[in-house]
């Protein structure tokens, strides 16, 4: 038996079964709680330093450091005597993916009358084509249509009887500000920036330009706007992407507020009226012309999959899942030039690991627990996405999918925040967990930034299964009120999508252990029932479980 300080907890490792979790807290404000057996600091944290390390080069897909994760990753799973996931016998899922990198040299010139910019990518704005192509142009004008919404259940159409064919759709961020609807504060899939790309692929629009602000986006121009010539992948299709726009991106609101001085119109004003459903689309009278072209490659990334058998349904699955993948590296760069990703996502990878072992002690439950690291979630929750259009398991047959993306870093909180809280009954199963271990369950206090939409427990939800995503909680012990955003803040000014997300010397990694063991205890409960969670009755995935699981 070893111990080892983690913050100001003294974590007691030994060993044990899994039905009695050995490693305890000494807790200093009187909230004792036990860390579940199996799950310990030590290798957590040298699991993420191995992770981010620069020897796996930010870890993006079709790199080498795809081979040396994925290697990482079966070696893990296997030596914790866990089988192969994939029915074929191997620990992958192949994701067939095009990678499109556009060539410098082209910007976006604007023009009305006598009145002509040249707007530069990266500093302006980014445009690329998911179209399996080696080159795209456009020119044409720009119609701003608002927050681009159909939505028909709250009687709410941006684009009114206007025909967009053909013109470039400027877009703002978010759902519109509406009382009552849109889901209130919470973001809607409205509001999300793939939603806007695909509405305007549907009004055959030329290109599709969202807008960017910093508060409404929930992150700075600096993540999308950094690497405007960076590689970029879509899933392989049939007709190859050829249904998109022809060039889609983002536009700064600086870049953004200056087509609409052109046009003679204030932005501010026109932002404003986009605010009511009597919301009318403005012809800017501007055009732009641009062109994209692309070098094209096409690889087959890798899901990985590692099961532990059930012993009483088999066929039943619980599913655990993070997603490897990062950003690799950006040899432009001065300096730091790798995307070490340490806490988006090596941490929950590597908790994904800590999760494995400590069902591999114990005896092995009613149900089957899938352990799924998925491939390119950066890139629009690519894996995930596959794996719920091309399942291993019946989704018929899978019971739940409980996600990891980014851990606790800062300590001990006595709350746990729960994205999208009040989607499934899956609330219930987590609350009664919660309580058992002196915790309690908060709903997002971002819930603007649509972060259900943007991890991948969503490409399950849309496939009909019940998903859970629980965010570190915001209520530290020993903190001052307003820590916990204030870190979250602090992190995504300074860490998301940046070089800089690397493992820091004053992480505390108590909470993770307090969370992985939350989530631990949930994935028992599910895989040792024979309770079939359900979508609520207000869900908009309750319908397609419906259809998978008649008579329930």
């Amino acid at each position: 038996m070893r111990s080892v300080i983690v913050g100001s907890l003294l974590v007691v490792v030994g060993c044990g079964g899994a039905s009695e979790p050995t490693a305890t807290t000494v807790d200093p404000v009187g909230m004792a709680q036990a860390v579940a057996a199996g799950i310990r600091a030590d290798t957590l944290l040298a699991e993420v330093e191995r992770l981010a390390s620069d020897a796996f080069e930010g870890r993006a897909p079709g790199s080498e450091g795809e081979t040396r994760t994925i290697e990482y990753l079966r070696e893990q799973f296997s030596t914790l005597g866990l089988a192969p996931g994939n029915p074929d016998g191997t620990w992958v899922q192949n994701v067939p993916l095009v990678g499109i990198t556009p060539v410098e040299g082209d910007t976006l010139r604007v023009s009305r009358g006598d009145d002509t910019r040249t707007l530069e990518p990266g500093a302006d704005y980014v445009a690329y084509t998911k179209r399996v192509v080696d080159r795209v142009e456009v020119d044409a004008e720009f119609v701003f249509v608002g927050y681009g919404a159909v939505a028909p259940e709250y009687d709410w159409n941006d684009f009114k009887d206007v025909d967009v064919t053909g013109k470039i759709l400027l877009f703002l961020v978010n759902d519109p500000p509406s009382d009552g609807l849109f889901g209130g504060q919470a973001m809607t899939y409205y509001g999300r920036w793939t939603y806007k790309h695909e509405i305007a692929a549907e009004k055959g629009a030329a290109g599709s330009l969202v807008i960017h602000e910093l508060g409404p986006a929930g992150y700075p121009w600096e993540v999308v706007g950094s690497s405007p010539y960076g590689e970029s992948f879509d899933l392989v299709s049939d007709d190859r992407n050829m249904g998109r726009a022809a060039i889609e991106g983002w536009i700064r609101r600086d870049a953004a507020a200056s087509l609409f001085e052109m046009a003679g119109l204030d932005f501010a004003t026109e932002k404003a009226k986009a605010a009511r459903a009597d919301f009318q689309p403005v012809e800017l009278g501007v055009t732009g012309r641009t062109q994209v072209r692309n070098t094209l490659r096409t690889i087959d990334s890798q899901n990985v999959v590692a099961m532990l058998p059930g012993a009483g349904a088999p066929d039943e699955v619980v599913i655990y899942m993070a997603h490897w993948d990062h950003l690799g590296r950006d040899e432009s760069l001065t300096g730091d030039q790798i995307y070490n990703g340490a806490a988006d996502n090596a941490t929950g990878t590597a908790g994904l690991i800590e999760l494995a072992r400590a069902f591999t002690l114990g005896e092995p439950p009613r149900r089957s627990v899938l352990f799924l690291a998925v491939t390119a979630e950066e890139q629009g929750l690519l894996g995930s996405r596959y794996y719920g259009e091309h399942p291993l398991y019946p989704a018929a047959q899978t019971v739940a999918a409980l996600n990891m993306d980014v851990l606790n870093q800062w300590g001990r909180t006595r709350d746990l925040t729960v994205v999208g809280m009040g989607q499934s009954q899956l609330d219930d199963v987590a609350s009664e967990i919660a309580g058992r271990l002196g915790r309690v369950l908060t709903p997002d206090p971002e819930p603007e930034k649509g972060f259900y939409y943007r991890s991948d427990h969503f490409s399950f939800a849309r496939a009909g299964i019940p998903a859970f995503y629980a965010d570190p909680g915001v209520d530290y012990l020993d903190k001052p009120p307003g820590y916990g955003i204030a870190k979250r803040e602090e992190y995504t000014a300074n860490d998301y999508h940046a070089v800089s997300d690397e493992v820091k010397p004053d992480w505390d990694l108590s909470g993770a252990l307090d969370d992985l063991t939350f989530m631990y205890h949930m994935g028992a409960r599910l895989a040792a029932t024979d309770e079939w969670p359900e979508w609520s009755v207000t869900s908009e995935f309750r319908a397609i479980r419906e259809q998978q699981r008649p008579g329930r």
